[in-house]
């Protein structure tokens, strides 16, 4: 973690202040159950039974990756970025008034920034993928692995996103990985080299998961205390209030059993996030991922983010309407 940066990085979140609540994100009653907004994330191209539980504010649709090598958008499963089926899904998705957001990168593919020579080719992928979900306003950039901790794409990146919010009105979230003691130094480059372009964040979504050796049982409460180190992180870099780092943060877990030995996210984990959540005002809660939301069958494998069920007993759709409350 650097010890200090720019003078002028606060300006990179004063939009959290009067954007974290756009597209019915943001205050407390916004989810209409008094509570913090839901917000799942979701396969672009299958629907699940689940998508709906806890009645979502908004998807997070996942991933948008490059083709291969090339400046090329497509869906992770190499589906084609424009494919009628995922119009259709995302029309569906948003008929009941949730909002859609992109997500781009993933843990898993390459992000666009690895392949595009130039920002304003990177731009224009982003755009396509932007304009074929339907003219989506919401943006989020899922940056992880060793993208992470590249800074050239790190660079393009942010004089990307900053080319595309002066000719569109894009929201824009970053999701980072943390640990019990927060963001580690790769993120905050992340966050730096966005300011250095001006490009304006709504909120940094934390994943709030697998912890490995910084982990010794209790999946609620390190993601609590990683909320709170990365709470000190973003007052310090961002020149926030304590109201307003809180607004300025998201919250991610992956819901059941995790991609690491040992760790769990329970039912029980989910409520104590939920409330934590709502009594700090943070911006709004998600989870990986609503298709998980279900018991698995026995003999189905569990230690993989992509499976399909939890891993533990329980109803479907419960993780959803713990996290919405």
């Amino acid at each position: 973690m650097p010890g200090s940066l720019k003078a002028g990085l606060g300006v990179l979140l004063l939009g959290l202040l009067a954007c974290s609540g756009c597209s019915g994100e943001g205050g407390a009653d916004s989810a209409g159950r008094g509570g913090v907004p839901y917000a799942p994330y979701v396969s672009a191209t299958t629907a699940s039974a689940t998508d709906r539980a806890g009645s979502p504010s908004a998807y997070n649709l996942s991933f948008v990756v490059a083709d291969g090598d090339a400046c090329a958008p497509v869906w992770d499963d190499r589906t084609e970025i424009g494919a009628v089926g995922v119009k259709s899904r995302i029309g569906k998705l948003g008929s009941g008034g949730a909002d859609v957001r992109v997500s781009f990168g993933g843990a898993s593919g390459k992000e666009l920034a690895a392949t595009c020579d130039s920002a304003s080719a990177l731009a224009a992928a982003y755009a396509r993928a932007l304009d074929a979900a339907g003219g989506a306003t919401l943006a989020d950039f899922d940056i992880e692995g060793d993208e992470l901790g590249d800074g050239e794409s790190t660079a393009l990146r942010a004089e990307a996103i900053a080319l595309l919010q002066k000719r569109r009105d894009l929201d824009v979230t970053f999701t980072l990985p943390v640990m019990p003691d927060g963001l580690d130094a790769d993120s905050i480059a992340l966050l730096e080299a966005a300011n250095d372009k001006g490009v304006r964040v709504s909120t940094v979504n934390l994943m709030t998961m697998n912890y490995a050796e910084s982990y010794d049982g209790d999946m609620g409460g390190y993601a609590i205390t990683a909320a709170r180190a990365a709470h000190t992180q973003l007052k310090k870099v961002f020149g926030l209030s304590d109201a307003g780092a809180w607004k300025g943060m998201a919250l991610t877990s992956m819901l059941g059993v995790n991609d690491v030995d040992g760790e769990t996210f329970t039912l029980s984990d989910a409520a104590q996030v939920r409330t934590f959540a709502r009594e700090r005002g943070i911006a709004w809660v998600s989870m990986w991922a609503a298709f998980r939301d279900v018991q698995c069958k026995a003999g189905t494998a569990t230690h993989d983010p992509a499976t399909d069920c939890s891993g533990v007993t329980q109803e479907a759709g419960a993780y959803a309407r713990a996290l919405s409350g």
